[in-house]
């Protein structure tokens, strides 16, 4: 009987991300809830080493699927092992990570499997052994509530929502290696080429700090860097800005963007537009640096500074300097 959650893992060159640590979390006391256990499937190649650190958020059961055709990530090919491991592990719910990956994966594999797919979970629970969950709708102007009827159920979770803890007491960790193989309807990897530079991507970042047109130019945009620098936290920019050129697409944060979630989000020059909010409302602490006390930012931030920011950037650039001496 199906009572137990299978997490699908994601890592990256031998490390796993930290949404799939926070989707562990969720999932074991999803599984506490129901009755069963926690399962977490790891794909790729050469990643047995991370099955340790999967025990220490309470996997029982760690699902192995490597290969030469399973090193880099392809949808075909990673859906078939989720399927194979779904076999044997008889979930109630998957459970997926809302990244750039998951959001492909998830309804690829559900497809496979027959079975209803959520995406960009924001909440999940268990109500009479069914999962309950919460998702956003119409740009996050409203919320959703969907219930699974037939099982299993498959979810993927918005990054930087659900908190990460290891367990209490490390779960049982027993390896069942499962046979994958990259698939014939994936494209074949030619050259990886990895992105310039190492800056942190908005979309999985604890904090951001983000520049609107506010900051005037995109030579402003090294007074951003650096308050993002001394956070430890990525550059986001409002969508008026990289329509300019000011700064590049990857960087954009807002409905046509990317959607966050960080503990912390700064916007500096951002008016607020409802664009913008689509995309970062879900942050758990908004501060907001706008010289127009009647900015639309003002209205959903949990502190607002009213001021010129190339005076209150500088400002708060100094005293985290000199908190950190």
């Amino acid at each position: 009987m199906a009572d137990g959650i299978l997490v699908v893992a994601e890592q990256r060159q031998g490390q796993l991300k930290p949404q799939s640590l926070q989707a562990m979390t969720k999932g074991r006391s999803l599984a506490a809830e129901l009755g069963g256990k926690l399962s977490v499937l790891l794909i790729g190649k050469g990643i047995e080493g991370l099955a340790e650190e999967c025990k220490q958020y309470g996997a029982e059961t760690i699902y192995l699927a490597e290969g030469d055709g399973l090193e880099h990530y392809a949808a075909a090919s990673y859906a078939d092992a989720v399927v194979k491991a779904a076999a044997d592990a008889d979930p109630k719910a998957i459970v997926f990570t809302a990244t750039v990956m998951g959001k492909e994966l998830a309804p690829v594999a559900g497809a496979k499997l027959g079975c209803g797919v959520c995406t960009d979970v924001t909440a999940v629970e268990v109500e009479d052994g069914a999962l309950s969950v919460v998702k956003p709708i119409y740009a996050g102007k409203c919320f959703a509530t969907f219930r699974s009827r037939s099982f299993p159920a498959a979810v993927s979770l918005r990054p930087n929502v659900f908190a990460a803890s290891p367990a209490d007491a490390p779960g049982a960790g027993e390896i069942k290696r499962i046979e994958a193989a990259g698939s014939d309807a994936d494209p074949k990897a030619v050259e990886l080429i990895a992105a310039e530079g190492s800056e942190l991507d908005v979309a999985e970042a604890s904090v951001i700090v983000s520049g609107g047109r506010g900051i005037k130019g995109p030579e402003n945009f090294e007074m951003i860097r650096e308050l993002a620098g001394e956070l430890g936290a990525a550059v986001g920019a409002s969508r008026a800005v990289v329509d300019a050129g000011w700064i590049e697409h990857k960087h954009q944060v807002g409905q046509t963007g990317k959607t966050v979630s960080p503990n912390l989000y700064v916007a500096v020059g951002i008016s607020g537009a409802i664009q913008h909010l689509a995309g970062m409302s879900s942050s758990k602490l908004i501060v907001a640096i706008n010289k127009d006390a009647d900015a639309p930012i003002f209205q959903h931030c949990d502190f607002g500074i009213v001021g010129d920011l190339f005076k209150v950037v500088p400002e708060l650039l100094e005293a985290i300097k000199a908190a950190r001496n």
